[in-house]
């Protein structure tokens, strides 16, 4: 019924909002992230509660996600609707640049390569389908953190024991990856030059959801030595086109 639709768009939203969160939240904050009346907010949840969508932690006074989006979770890692929307725009990336394009999303600290293109004569590369890399290392996974807020990124490097090394090159602190996001952002753009194999250099943006949260990295690795500043940024340009191909795939009206 068109009465039932703004009721289901609320819904939306707050599960939307307790997704983004580092931990559960009370009410109360989910009533002023969203700018809706407690009462409401108390409704929605009280029905997603009763429908396995949300979890109440009644000694805690907090509602987090429920076993319900642990399962949508599940289906839509089983469909694989990411990879199958962004394959054909990697291998155009791959078709107009000429060099190995890929596309990787956040597990935890690190990125898993969904995509995977390689272009002919280029340099061979440890990323692959299914492999995992330390993502405060990846231009890919620097794309993605750089959208996040801070306190998930605190989260998920909260001591220098979190920061991996590959080459003895690259942040091993919260204050030092804070310092490269920050220039990601000023950029527009990510990279990486050695950190992850020796000689060779990346550079990635971010796939967007349409609450402008960062869902994949995309990325193009070449040899350092190929590409100055000038091609870099050229790269990074094409980049950008295809993230927000692969946003617009996704539903986003205007990708960030």
């Amino acid at each position: 019924m068109p009465s039932d639709v703004p009721a289901a768009r609320q819904a939306v939203r707050v599960l939307a909002y307790l997704a983004a969160q580092a931990g559960p939240s009370p009410a109360a904050a989910v009533a002023q992230g969203l700018g809706l009346p407690r009462s409401t907010v108390y409704h929605l949840l009280s029905v997603l509660v009763d429908e396995g969508f949300v979890t109440h932690l009644p000694e805690e006074h907090r509602y987090g996600l429920g076993t319900a989006s642990l399962a949508l979770g599940s289906a839509y890692a089983r469909q694989a609707p990411l990879a199958r929307l962004a394959r054909p725009v990697v291998a155009r990336l791959v078709e107009t640049t000429g060099e190995s394009a890929h596309l990787a999303v956040l597990n935890g600290r690190e990125v898993l390569y969904l995509v995977e293109q390689r272009a002919p004569r280029r340099p061979t590369l440890v990323t692959d389908v299914d492999v995992r890399l330390p993502a405060h290392l990846t231009a890919s996974g620097r794309a993605v953190l750089a959208g996040l807020p801070a306190a998930q990124v605190r989260a998920l490097f909260p001591s220098a024991a979190a920061f991996a090394d590959r080459t003895g090159v690259g942040p091993q602190s919260l204050s030092a990856l804070r310092d490269v996001l920050r220039g990601v952002r000023r950029r527009g753009w990510a990279e990486e030059d050695g950190e992850v194999t020796p000689g060779l250099a990346s550079v990635a943006q971010a796939a967007v959801d349409h609450t402008g949260l960062p869902v994949a990295g995309i990325a193009l690795t070449f040899w350092s030595d190929d590409a100055p500043p000038a091609r870099r940024a050229e790269l990074a340009a094409a980049v950008g086109h295809a993230a927000a191909e692969v946003s617009r795939r996704l539903g986003v009206r205007r990708p960030q």
